[in-house]
C-alpha cells in the first residue's frame, strides 16, 4: 500500500512538497519555496521532514520557485537522484534557480554586514550557484505524453498543464503485487483564457488526485473585457505622447503581454516607437519560449508563424531586448515613446523602480499592473492610490496614471477547476485540495459538495494511504 504525506502548500498557496511511500520506494513530488512574509519564508531554512538520503526520485511540476526552490537544498543535505520534468522546465529552472542563488547571496552579504557590526553571528545563504549547479545536472527532460519508467515499481507521464512553459500534470503510475494505482498531481493548471499555451489537458483517471485552489472562489474577469481595456489604455497613452511602464513577472506574465502587444501592433494601433523588454531573466525566459513554440496552442502559433521566422519578435517588429545595465540606464533619457516592460512584478526589486522614479512625476506617463499586488510591496501601494513613491532616500510625486488590469492569469479560475474535474470517470478519485488560502479551498470544497464531489483538505504532515 502506498503513502502519501503532505509536507508542503497546505496552509496557503507556496512551499509545493508531497512525500510519496510505497513498499520498497520513496519519491518526491515537488520541492518548493515558501514565499511571502519573513515569518513564512523562515520555514525555508528549516531541515526536511524526512530523510533527504533515502529519496530515490524527484519529480518536478513546472519551473515556479514554490514548486522548485528548494531543490538546491535538498541535494546540498545529499540527495543524489534523478529530477524528472519536462525539458523546458529543464531550461527555465536554470533561469530561475540561478538568479535566486545570486539574489539569495546578495541579501546575505547585505545582512551579514549590518550583523558584523552588531557583533552578532553570521548567516548562510539557503543555497549556493554551486548547490543549484549540482542540481542542474541531475535534471532528465521528458516529453508531454510519453510514460517513462523510473523504478521497479513507478512510472511516470507528464500532460500539458497549460500554466506556463514546460507546466505538468504529473500521472504517477504505482505498481506493487501486480496491482497497479495512479496519483495525479495537477501541479498549478492554466487559464484556458492565456495566451499562448494549451488548454490544461484533460484526464480521466485516478485513484487520488491532488488539486490546486489557488482560485478556488472565484472566477476570472472575462479575457475580453480585460483585452479591450488593454488596449484602450495603449490608445490613448499613445495620444498623451507619454512612456507606459509595465511591471511584470518574468515566467509567462511577460511573454503574455508581448504577445497582446503584439496583437495591437497588428492591428495597426500600437504607435509607440518601440517596445522595451528591460529585464535579463526575462528575456532569457523569452528566449527559451521562442525554441518551444511547437507546444504553443494553434490559434496563436498560427499568428505568430505569419511573418518569415515567425516568432514573438517578428510578430511584434518594435520589440528590444536592453540587457545591459547600460541600455537599461539609457531609457531614462526617454521622455516619451516607448512602452517599457521590467521586473519586478510588484515593484519591490529591480529595473522597474528606476523607470518608475523616472516617469511617475510626469502627467502624460502611464503604469499598466498586469498581475497580482501583494499587500505590502510597492506595486499594492501605487494601485491603492499613494501620492509618492519612495526610491532610496528620493520621494518621487505620482502624477502618472496608474491602472490595474485583473484579467490576466496563468491560474484557472473556480469555474475552470470544476470543469476539468468533470471529465474524470467513476469511480471518481479521492481529491485534496492544495495550493490555496483557506477561504478558497472552503469554498472550492463547498462548491464541489453541491456537485456530489467529495473533496478533503489536508493538514501540513497529514497522510493518506491508498
Amino acid at each position: 500500500m502506498a503513502k502519501l504525506t503532505f509536507y508542503g502548500a497546505t496552509e496557503g498557496v507556496t512551499g509545493s512538497l508531497y512525500l510519496l511511500e510505497t513498499g520498497s520506494e520513496t519519491v518526491l513530488l515537488d520541492c518548493g519555496l515558501y514565499q511571502g512574509s519573513r515569518e513564512q519564508e523562515k520555514a525555508n531554512a528549516a531541515s526536511f521532514p524526512f530523510d533527504v538520503k533515502k529519496l530515490h526520485a524527484v519529480i518536478l511540476s513546472h519551473a515556479h520557485l514554490d514548486h522548485s526552490g528548494r531543490l538546491p537544498r535538498l541535494v546540498a543535505e545529499g540527495y543524489n537522484g534523478p529530477l524528472y520534468m519536462t525539458a523546458p522546465t529543464c531550461e527555465l529552472l536554470e533561469i530561475l534557480l540561478k538568479d535566486a542563488a545570486s539574489l539569495g547571496l546578495r541579501d546575505v552579504e547585505w545582512e551579514n554586514k549590518h550583523r558584523r557590526r552588531a557583533g552578532k553571528k553570521e548567516i548562510e545563504p539557503l543555497f549556493t550557484i554551486k548547490d543549484v549547479e549540482r542540481t542542474l545536472s541531475l535534471c532528465e527532460g521528458l516529453q508531454y505524453a510519453c510514460r517513462q519508467k523510473i523504478s521497479e515499481t513507478l512510472s511516470v507521464c507528464f500532460r500539458d498543464a497549460g500554466h506556463i512553459l514546460g507546466a505538468s500534470i504529473v500521472e504517477l503510475f504505482i505498481t506493487e503485487e501486480g496491482v497497479e494505482k495512479k496519483l495525479v498531481f495537477s501541479g498549478d493548471l492554466g487559464n484556458s483564457y492565456a495566451a499562448l499555451l494549451r488548454d490544461p489537458e484533460q484526464v480521466t483517471k485516478a485513484d487520488i488526485l491532488l488539486l490546486e485552489s489557488t482560485y478556488g472562489d472565484r472566477n476570472h474577469r472575462p479575457m475580453d473585457e480585460t483585452l479591450q481595456e488593454f488596449e484602450d489604455i495603449i490608445v490613448e497613452a499613445s495620444e498623451n505622447g507619454g512612456n507606459i511602464l509595465i511591471p511584470s513577472f518574468a515566467v509567462g506574465r511577460t511573454q503574455e503581454i508581448i504577445f497582446r502587444l503584439g496583437q495591437i501592433y497588428q492591428k495597426g494601433k500600437l504607435k509607440h516607437q518601440a517596445v522595451y523588454l528591460d529585464s535579463p531573466m526575462a528575456i532569457a525566459v523569452t528566449e527559451v519560449y521562442h525554441r518551444y513554440q511547437n507546444i504553443f496552442n494553434n490559434e496563436d502559433s498560427r499568428l505568430i508563424q505569419r511573418g518569415v521566422m515567425g516568432s514573438l519578435h517578428t510578430f511584434l517588429p518594435v520589440l528590444r531586448y536592453t540587457p545591459t545595465t547600460e541600455q537599461s540606464i539609457a531609457l531614462n533619457k526617454l521622455e516619451a515613446g516607448a512602452i517599457i516592460i521590467a521586473g519586478s512584478g510588484m515593484c519591490n526589486g529591480g529595473r522597474i523602480r528606476h523607470h518608475l522614479k523616472h516617469n511617475l512625476w510626469r502627467r502624460n506617463a502611464h503604469v499598466i499592473f498586469v498581475g497580482y499586488q501583494a499587500i505590502g510591496t510597492p506595486g499594492r501601494a501605487l494601485v491603492d492610490g499613494a501620492k509618492t513613491f519612495r526610491h532610496g532616500t528620493e520621494e518621487i510625486a505620482i502624477n502618472a496614471a496608474i491602472h490595474t488590469l485583473g484579467g490576466f492569469s496563468a491560474h484557472a479560475s473556480q469555474s475552470q477547476l470544476i470543469d476539468w474535474l468533470k471529465h474524470f470517470n467513476k469511480p471518481l478519485p479521492e481529491v485534496y485540495l492544495i495550493h490555496g488560502e483557506a477561504e478558497a479551498k472552503k469554498t472550492l470544497c463547498k462548491c464541489l459538495s453541491e456537485k456530489r464531489l467529495t473533496a478533503t483538505i489536508p493538514g501540513t504532515g497529514d497522510s493518506v494511504s491508498f
